[in-house]
């Protein structure tokens, strides 16, 4: 895979006063990501062989005890305090999905931008395990990020057809942000996914 991971020191948080909802990579821009949609292959998702979780593995090593579901917390928060074993035992986070702010890690899960099922019915089912790791843990594109766990949960797997972030400000950035790392892994869209893309860049 292309890319490489950031320095932990890259991505440790400068304090502020107050929550301040933190950015991912930033994603393609509102035309590229349309133009690179319009390069995605149409193709009907297949889950043969059937996708199973542990075909993933997360979460990696970043740099020393720190893990990739750490990082991105550190990263996308403020104030982070992580104890010897880089486990967050205080910060502030808003989750860009609805805005909402919270002092607990336990509050978050790092969502994959696109699941990784969705990834697997998409082209993944044909990568190595290498590859698939390397997506599971990606920290260059705008892949992982920390939102409340109750929204993570109620994604799920789905595709912006059957979900998308309650936070209509964040929606172009969760279109642009969708396209770009689905562009760059060269997975397949799905009719309705295509059309949903369509209509939410549409506005970007």
């Amino acid at each position: 895979m292309r890319g490489s991971f950031f320095t932990l020191a890259a991505l440790l948080s400068t304090g502020f006063a107050l929550p301040v909802r933190r950015a991912i990579p930033t994603p393609v821009s509102g035309a590229t990501a349309r133009t690179y949609l319009s390069q995605l292959t149409v193709a009907v998702d297949s889950n043969s062989p059937a996708y199973s979780r542990d075909l993933f593995k997360t979460w990696d090593t970043i740099s020393g005890k720190c893990d990739t579901r750490e990082t991105v917390l550190m990263r996308d928060g403020t104030n982070v305090v992580t104890d010897s074993a880089c486990a967050s035992t205080s910060g502030n986070w808003v989750s860009p999905y609805d805005n909402v702010a919270t002092t607990l890690s336990s509050d978050l899960d790092i969502d994959h931008m696109v699941p990784l099922k969705e990834a697997w019915v998409s082209g993944a089912r044909d990568w190595t395990p290498a590859q698939r790791e390397a997506f599971a843990n990606d920290l260059t594109r705008p892949q992982l990020v920390a939102v409340t766990d109750n929204l993570n949960e109620s994604k799920g797997d789905r595709d912006p057809a059957h979900w998308v972030p309650p936070l209509s400000s964040y929606l172009c950035t969760y279109a642009q942000a969708w396209v770009t790392v689905k562009h760059f892994y060269s997975l397949t869209i799905d009719t309705a996914e295509k059309t949903a893309l369509t209509q939410l860049l549409s506005d970007c």
